[in-house]
């Protein structure tokens, strides 16, 4: 049994679960050479949610931050998440600006790129997988798991095998809500590596209390690499403690081979900047402790705080455990996606107008009309036709894989901003955040000549919210 490779995600997905990606490059900075020297598998650190936080919220380039992690970890594999045909956004893009976009991502030093479908739909991946293939980048495809009346081993062993054959280096099961349990891990995880001959990683967040159980009965069963964070950072709708895992495996057939003391070393960074968040009220306790709910609803964490505000909002906070029952029953109509961005959100939220309004679909939203008439793919099980006429009507139903309905469309985006490209990948920031995007922009510009229009060279400056 070789070494288990650890991917770090404290620069990505610990902070993005915890406290809504807002840790800036700056705070990153003190601990990015010691990372490099850590020997992890991967270092996880863009992608996800982190470009939208950057634009949105930190006033931050997001490709001068994957450029400055590169400078400062040129050692060590820089790993993204990526939706397939949504990039980073929420919509389904034209093949011309997925394709650039995982040129770009590669050029500026992404290694690997995570590759998954909301709907497991493989039709959604196969542009960006041979994008990454044609720029000689690490396909990791992905498998994105849930519960339902077809998610047997059966079928993920299936959708493993497609994977590999459409080119996959490697194949994750991405647990995004903390579903899996420790021996149905292992008997999932024994079979992919019976069936696949690419090296498998698996993805599970702590939100459910399970997770250090589920990594360990996994590696039992072949895995090859397990995803973590440092402790700070750990737990809660995070995942398993990178030392903790560390010093579980340390003298036995799957010692990982890490510093237990280099990585507290680093650790007490990340400490100093968990106390600062905790002040600043940016990281809520309660995201740090354990929902067993997720369960029995099967809802992500971060979908839970969604349902949360909407009905807050709606003064009816009353009536979550109503939308909680409702969203398996949603989903079971939409024809069983598995809860992750944007399917989490669009079933949470069409659950939430069932139980407001007192009647199921007497308000459908864009969206969910979108996920029953195909925009976004095909999902696990058809969905009732009668179902899907009472939602979409006479609309056509799209059978296709969805991006095949977009026509090109770079060329048009950038002739949509000319005067704030200031570096190609300008064009890709606007192709999937728009205003926000042009937000920025502004600020950049305004910046970069100050006040009374002398130069300033100050295009990337980092502002810490």
């Amino acid at each position: 049994m070789a070494r288990i490779g650890i991917t770090e995600t404290v620069l990505r997905d610990a902070h993005q679960s915890l406290i809504a990606t807002r840790m800036t490059t700056e705070e990153m900075l003190p601990a990015l050479d010691r990372l490099d020297k850590v020997g992890f598998h991967s270092l996880e650190c863009w992608g996800g949610a982190t470009f939208d936080a950057c634009l949105r919220f930190l006033d931050e380039d997001p490709w001068h931050r994957l450029r400055t992690i590169k400078d400062h970890c040129p050692n060590t594999p820089l790993q993204m998440l990526f939706r397939g045909q949504n990039m980073l956004g929420y919509r389904h893009y034209a093949d011309d600006v997925v394709e650039y976009f995982v040129q770009k991502s590669i050029a500026n030093g992404i290694n690997i790129i995570r590759i998954f479908d909301a709907l497991n739909d493989i039709r959604n991946l196969q542009t960006s997988i041979n994008a990454t293939k044609k720029e000689n980048g690490h396909i990791q495809a992905t498998i994105s798991y849930t519960t339902g009346p077809v998610f047997d081993t059966e079928y993920y062993t299936n959708y493993a095998k497609q994977l590999e054959e459409c080119g996959a280096d490697s194949v994750c099961l991405k647990d995004m809500a903390g579903l899996l349990t420790p021996y149905t891990t292992y008997e999932l995880v024994k079979a992919l590596k019976e069936t696949v001959k690419v090296p498998v990683q698996v993805h599970s967040h702590y939100t459910s209390g399970l997770a250090s159980m589920v990594l360990m009965k996994a590696i039992e069963a072949g895995a090859d690499v397990v995803d973590t964070a440092l402790s700070p950072l750990s737990l809660g709708t995070s995942h398993p403690a990178t030392e903790s895992m560390v010093a579980a495996l340390q003298g036995t057939e799957y010692d990982t081979g890490l510093d237990l003391v280099a990585l507290d070393d680093i650790a007490k960074h990340f400490e100093t900047l968990r106390s600062q968040y905790l002040e600043r009220g940016l990281l809520n306790p309660v995201v740090m402790g354990c929902n067993a709910n997720a369960l029995i609803y099967q809802v992500p964490g971060g979908m839970l705080s969604n349902l949360v505000s909407q009905l807050k909002q709606a003064g009816q906070e009353d009536k979550l455990n109503d939308v909680l029952a409702e969203v398996p029953n949603v989903r079971k109509d939409c024809g069983y996606p598995p809860l992750v961005t944007p399917s989490s959100q669009i079933v949470g939220t069409q659950a939430v107008y069932n139980v407001i309004l007192g009647e199921r679909y007497k308000t459908v939203t864009k969206e969910f009309k979108g996920i029953v008439k195909g925009e976004y793919g095909r999902t696990p099980v058809p969905i009732d036709p009668e179902f899907r006429k009472s939602i979409i009507g006479e609309e056509t139903p799209i059978d296709c894989r969805p991006a095949d309905l977009i026509e090109p469309e770079l060329d048009l985006l950038r002739g949509e901003i000319p005067e704030f490209l200031e570096q190609d990948e300008d064009v890709l920031s606007y192709a999937q955040f728009g205003q926000v995007a042009v937000r920025f922009f502004e600020k950049r510009r305004n910046l970069k000549y100050g006040i009374d229009g002398d130069h300033v060279d100050m295009k990337n400056k980092i502002h810490p919210v």
